[in-house]
């Protein structure tokens, strides 16, 4: 009996249909040799430290770190998962063999090896099924093409060792952390420091920008313009700092003429947008209509299973040479959906460039498609979804923009300036987007102008202040964690980190989702902000590497290497143990001193206690570090003071709105609002 394990019944069903095999069982579908089975994600997971050693159930510095020897597996403890395991179990161990139709990626290797393990049918002879689509056709292709189940040990390598790592770093840091610095200050609730080997560096990379947004200042400038025959021209050189030299050139160019010095006409050719993966998908529809990264991963696994769309989790743009013969046959289906925007396209004649196909650039899946079946009663955030990928699908094949960039430099009393015009020659593509070409059409239409021309003008000046980057918005975030290497400081290093992520696209989203589950970060309409309680643990957590998108970039990008064979998985494992033992041991290093106040935040030298307040044992080098644990009301304890610089952390008083408040300033420049508790922290600590 052939016996073949779906991830889900949805799927299982699609796949029943298409082999004709009717017999419905509890838990299975049977007919014609085989046993079309399920699970429901993740059935199988690995054990908790108190299942290795019952003594392991109480978190004790004194156990960790824990790492197992060997990983023992267990079931998810959620409602049916028992019961439909127990189905898979035993027509495994009566099949002859096992056919993996899992969703073609890491995880769905995870899923189907963890079943296959937890059953010990580990070796009976297995298949994969490889599926980018879950059309009948496609499903029909992929069986007759069944691949030895053994060629994706590597993939499966790499899973368990992306399972394994997460549970090592994870469950070690938590607990280390939440016992070590659960009470901050001495009081009397614990705080669940919860850590892990990706989301600690996003939630790390979201407050340094949210710090740095709370500590910029302003900076007032000015900018030197003119209106000439309705058109404006801006000052050539740098913006002003100071209004007085912004004056001197305003004086020198009133009543002067304006004469027109260089007229210079370019052509610019505008490519036609790539195909989606993941990633970019979910930037878009975040960044279009405010949809969450999580929300578009499941409007899009929806359509995917409903047959509409390609395989989601895919991190290419790109087609695959073997995909040529049925794109005129897709965007023919989609003619009775878009006959307006199919129509003028050469169907036989389709530009096929290397910005579409590329088999270098395909890696597990291609890009994110239509499959050409027509859609019916789809959700609102799946039209949306659906909408977005068929429009992608089209621009993609379109002619390209043509527009005549105009630039005009004039100068007025020696005085230069500048003025840019576009004209757009032939549309192309961008009759497609026509909110967004509006949106991003800032530029001005010239009117002709002649080399020589002169005239008055009306100069004037412009007062601005300089503003501080955005927060994050899932549509940004999303976007540094695919591109890490863009935080990273030292040259080689981000030459280096260029091609590497946080995260994967199948992941991304889930990472955001356990930030703002945790009340780490909260959602304020489009932005992602950091929450009080994601301030501390980044203030607390010492270990750069934890907090690291460098160090996770080099992981996940050794992930890869394991998948495609270029890397031992005991390698990489061996790295993630000699890491967390390390973090340990150093964080264990620096325990609380009950006989000293702690080391000065500035210099390093101890710091003494006097009278009112707490200062530098360096004073007579001139170290200027004086605190008052006191602003304006608000009180710190001596044993308060003691946990926050021993912990390296300096409290600091500052002004927002006006108002004074007390934060404390981490030495890399992390923030924790004492002044106004947020909601979240005040239920999880008395601090």
């Amino acid at each position: 009996m052939k016996v073949v394990i779906a991830e889900k019944p949805s799927v299982a069903r699609d796949i029943a249909d298409v082999l004709d095999i009717k017999g419905k069982k509890k838990g299975y579908i049977e007919g014609r040799g085989c046993a079309i089975t399920w699970a429901f994600g993740h059935l199988v997971t690995l054990q908790e430290p108190g299942e290795y050693d019952p003594a392991l159930k109480r978190w004790s510095l004194d156990t960790l770190p824990f790492v197992p020897d060997e990983f023992k597996l267990t079931l998810i403890k959620n409602r049916g998962v028992d019961e439909q395991f127990r189905i898979i179990e035993k027509l495994c161990q009566q099949a002859d063999e096992i056919v993996c139709a899992t969703d073609a990626g890491r995880e769905g290797e995870l899923i189907f090896r963890y079943i296959l393990a937890h059953c010990n049918c580990e070796d009976k002879p297995i298949r994969r099924l490889w599926l980018n689509s879950l059309t009948p056709d496609a499903i029909s292709e992929a069986f007759k093409d069944l691949k030895d189940g053994h060629d994706y040990d590597a993939l499966y390598a790499a899973a368990r060792c992306r399972s394994e790592s997460d549970w090592i770093v994870g469950l070690n840091s938590t607990r280390y952390y939440t016992v070590r610095h659960g009470r901050i200050g001495g009081g009397s609730d614990r705080v669940l420091w919860s850590i892990g080997r990706v989301q600690t560096p996003v939630l790390a990379m979201i407050v340094e920008r949210d710090d740095t947004i709370l500590q910029f200042r302003p900076q007032p400038f000015w900018e030197l313009s003119t209106t000439y025959r309705q058109v404006l021209f801006k000052y050539s050189g740098k913006r002003f700092e100071k209004q007085e030299k912004a004056q001197v050139k305003l004086e020198k160019v009133t009543g002067q003429p304006f004469e027109v010095s260089a007229i210079v006409a370019k052509k610019k050719r505008e490519q036609p947008p790539q195909l989606f993966d993941l990633t970019t998908l979910q930037r878009e529809i975040n960044k279009l209509h405010g949809l969450s990264a999580a929300d578009t991963l499941a409007a899009t696994q929806n359509l995917y299973e409903k047959k509409l769309v390609t395989y989601p989790r895919t991190d290419s743009r790109y087609l695959s040479k073997d995909m040529k013969p049925r794109i005129p046959e897709i965007l023919q289906k989609l003619t009775s959906l878009r006959s307006e925007q199919i129509a003028p396209l050469n169907l036989a004649k389709l530009p096929f460039t290397k910005r579409i196909i590329d088999d270098k650039k395909v890696t597990d899946h291609h890009a994110i498609i239509p499959t050409g079946v027509m859609p019916r009663s789809l959700g609102v955030n799946e039209q949306l979804v659906y909408e977005t990928i068929t429009t992608q699908f089209i621009a993609a094949f379109y002619p390209v923009c043509l527009k005549n960039i105009t630039t005009v430099d004039g100068a007025s009393n020696g005085v230069k300036f500048k003025a840019k015009g576009t004209h757009v020659v032939e549309p192309g593509w961008t009759v497609l987007f026509p909110k967004k070409t509006k949106k991003a059409s800032g530029d001005q239409t010239l009117p002709a102008f002649t080399e020589g021309e002169s005239g008055s003008h009306e100069p004037f000046l412009r007062e601005g202040k300089t503003i501080p980057p955005k927060h994050f918005s899932e549509n940004s975030l999303l976007g540094a964690m695919e591109a890490a290497g863009k935080f990273v400081e030292d040259d080689s290093l981000r030459e280096a980190l260029k091609e590497r992520g946080i995260g994967t696209p199948a992941t991304r989203a889930a990472i955001i989702e356990t930030l703002l589950r945790r009340n780490y970060i909260s959602r304020q309409k489009k932005q992602l902000r950091c929450t009080d309680m994601g301030r501390c643990l980044i203030a607390l957590i010492h270990d750069p590497l934890l907090k690291s998108p460098e160090m996770t970039g080099e992981w996940e990008e050794k992930l890869k290497k394991i998948e495609r064979s270029q890397l031992d998985p005991d390698d990489f494992m061996a790295g993630i143990n000699n890491h967390i033992r390390g973090l340990i041991e150093n964080s264990s290093a620096s325990r609380l001193d009950s006989g000293r106040w702690g080391s000065c935040p500035l210099c390093g030298k101890e710091v003494m206690k006097g009278h009112r307040a707490y200062g530098c044992t360096g004073w007579k080098e001139g170290c200027p570090f004086v605190f008052e644990p006191e602003c304006k009301g608000v009180a710190l304890t001596a044993r308060q003071v003691q946990t926050l610089l021993q912990q390296r952390i300096l409290p600091q008083p500052v002004r927002i709105d006006d108002e004074p408040r007390l934060l404390i300033l981490s030495t890399q420049g992390m923030a924790m609002d004492l002044q106004r508790p947020s909601a979240d922290r005040q239920k999880k600590t008395k601090n």
